[in-house]
């Protein structure tokens, strides 16, 4: 299975956190590390170090999107709350689903969200890429 994944954390997220968020959505899907082909977020989060130096361990290639292209694209879960934030109702579906090239039925895992012990979250979107 190729697939992609949707990244968004709050600001400051230790890497820890961010990759026991992968992990988790990764078992929920019946996926591995292995099958990631991409990740993406926003691009506000292009400098973000724990998601940085997630990225990099595990060798991914990475696109951060605007908020404008986040924005036009369909999702299940849009949230006014990351709208105010961000300036786009989705970051993890829509990024998912932009870096996997699909459309919203590639989405497998919609939002899987984790708060870590710093009381920091993170959440894992993930889309199947097309054959």
């Amino acid at each position: 299975m190729k697939i992609a994944l949707g990244l968004g954390c709050d600001r400051g997220t230790p890497a820890a956190t961010i990759a026991q968020c992968i992990s988790e959505a990764l078992a929920v899907c019946g996926a591995s590390l292995a099958d990631v082909r991409a990740v993406a977020s926003i691009d506000l989060k292009a400098d973000e170090v724990g998601l940085l130096q997630v990225i990099q361990e595990n060798g991914w290639p990475c696109l951060f999107y605007p908020a404008t292209a986040l924005a036009a694209v369909d999702v299940p879960n849009p949230s006014e709350t990351v709208r105010k934030f961000t300036g786009t109702p989705s970051v993890s579906e829509a990024a998912a689903l932009l870096a996997a090239n699909a459309d919203p039925s590639h989405l497998i895992l919609e939002k899987h969200k984790l708060r870590g012990p710093d009381g920091r979250n993170a959440t894992v979107s993930i889309a199947r890429m097309p054959q």
